[in-house]
């Protein structure tokens, strides 16, 4: 497991982007949410997902961290230069602080990406069974990361817009800050 922080501090692909953050209300739960303008990246980066390649990071692009207090896992949605979401990507955490500065997450490796139109997949199992094996997680993080993997695979199936809502919320306050 890795902690990680939200504003990609020390991503090497990152040669130019502003990174600001808030707390936030949504639904009664707080929130801390924080945009990574990119300006200029080393090389863009796509990700195969569903039997297709997305380009999910350039210049011009913007990621939008959503980080909720009560919940095991944190998204990042990426809009292209256009303002359009390319791709959802939910990390499962084992804990994650919601500290301004320093918001950070224990990554469990387990992750669930989502397209726009709200199909998704499971991905990193082979890091996750090879960490298992290795000793790096227990049985009970590694059950505990399935089951949350699962609660987000649920929550996409039964209301994918609900996580377009609360991404639209966020952007919107963040917004509200220039």
């Amino acid at each position: 497991m890795k902690t990680k922080y939200l504003d990609k501090r020390g991503w090497r692909r990152l040669l130019q982007s502003d990174y600001h953050e808030k707390i936030i209300q949504y639904e009664g739960e707080k929130i801390l949410t924080g945009i990574i303008e990119i300006r200029k990246v080393r090389s863009p980066l796509t990700v195969p997902i569903l039997n297709q390649t997305v380009l999910v990071c350039d210049d011009g692009f913007r990621w939008l961290q959503i980080l909720p207090q009560n919940r095991n896992y944190s998204l990042t949605v990426m809009y292209d230069e256009h303002g359009q979401a390319v791709q959802y990507y939910f990390d499962i955490n084992i804990k994650h602080f919601l500290e301004p500065g320093k918001a950070r997450r224990v990554d469990v490796y387990l992750d669930v990406l989502a397209l726009p139109d709200g199909r998704y997949e499971l991905v990193d199992e082979f890091d996750i069974r090879r960490a298992k094996k290795r000793g790096e997680v227990s049985k009970k993080q590694f059950d505990f990361a399935y089951r949350v993997a699962d609660e987000v695979m649920g929550g996409l199936e039964k209301d994918f817009n609900q996580f377009e809502r609360m991404a639209s919320h966020c952007l919107k306050q963040l917004d509200m800050k220039k």
